[in-house]
């Protein structure tokens, strides 16, 4: 079967195949010709069809808590300038299980990389497209209409110097805006900025959650869902959590092709500080994102486990936008 051609359905049927054990016997001759997973009801560690991808083009663990701060210097009056470079780069990545997308990234990674700023600094990041098209990168914001990023198109081996000063506080979202606008964001051209303010936040353990998905055989339906790229990666590899510890997650939603997405919290509840906002405007478990729309979220959990977070459409949780927070007791000094 060619990859690119693959229904969502057969690929859900194919990661379910790709995880020992799912599928046994008669039912598993039975699931291949209907295309429907079946699952092993005598295993109670199954949550959901899996696969492992072994070839992407990032570590979603190491993205995860991964901040780009630039190169930073000083200015004649005082103000802090961050310089950061972002080059557009055609690049094949694996999105799941045999199945490789032909992405377009910046620098080489999907999504790509968080910036991170505070408020009043100067950002001043350098553009280049190495990549076979036109494109540019807006950012989300206040800036001078000429530091857009609809208008001063970049053409294959060129540059552009984008710099404004770094706000408001709070999360933000980068992307090409180079027409057709939904083409370049389906193939990966999509990244944050987070603003601090210059009074930090409480001191949390921070990490960064990108919804996004992957249209493989070009229908205008995505095939596979994921934070960070990488369907079922932090199911397959839960992320540890110490008990008592706040967590504070950056979430942005850049899903083509679907209008809404969403993130439920098991066991728990958030704070919700919308689009960065200092004040929580929500205390909830389950919150709907549309595209482009962004959040910083804040938990602790008070007993140990695993714990489920996922979208709260089934497909898309099935089709792997699905992961596991492992609560530990933490570490104690000796």
């Amino acid at each position: 079967m060619n990859d690119r051609s693959m229904s969502r359905r057969q690929l859900l049927t194919r990661s379910a195949l790709g995880a020992a054990g799912l599928v046994v016997g008669k039912q598993a001759l039975n699931a291949t010709q209907e295309h429907l997973p079946v699952l092993n009801p005598g295993d109670p560690s199954l949550t959901g069809t899996k696969g492992m991808v072994t070839d992407s083009s990032i570590d979603p663990m190491a993205f995860l808590e991964h901040f780009d701060h630039g190169k930073a210097s000083k200015l004649p009056d005082g103000r802090t300038l961050r310089e950061y470079r972002l080059t557009v780069v055609d690049r094949d990545i694996e999105v799941a299980p045999g199945v490789r997308y032909a992405a377009w990234t910046f620098n080489s990674q999907v999504p790509g990389p968080t910036l991170r700023a505070t408020e009043g600094d100067v950002m001043r990041i350098r553009f280049s497209n190495a990549g076979s098209h036109p494109h540019t990168a807006h950012f989300h914001g206040i800036h001078p209409a000429n530091m857009d990023g609809v208008y001063e198109v970049v053409e294959p081996g060129q540059s552009y110097t984008y710099e404004f000063t770094a706000g408001p506080v709070g999360l933000h979202l980068y992307h090409c805006h180079a027409f057709p606008l939904k083409r370049h964001l389906a193939k990966g051209l999509y990244g944050t900025f987070i603003v601090d303010p210059k009074t930090p936040r409480p001191p949390a353990r921070e990490m960064v959650m990108v919804m996004n998905g992957f249209d493989t055989n070009f229908d205008g339906s995505n095939e596979t869902y994921a934070v960070n790229t990488v369907p079922f990666a932090y199911h397959s590899n839960p992320i540890p959590v110490h008990r008592g510890e706040l967590q504070r997650l950056y979430i942005v939603n850049v899903l083509e092709f679907d209008l809404i997405n969403s993130m439920h919290l098991h066991g728990n509840f958030f704070n919700v500080f919308r689009t960065g906002a200092q004040a929580s405007t929500e205390f909830t478990d389950t919150l709907m994102f549309c595209q482009g729309e962004r959040h910083i979220l804040e938990f602790t959990y008070e007993d140990t486990g695993k714990f489920m977070f996922h979208a709260h459409q089934a497909e898309f949780a099935e089709l792997g936008w699905m992961g596991v927070f492992n609560v530990t007791e933490p570490a104690v000094a000796e």
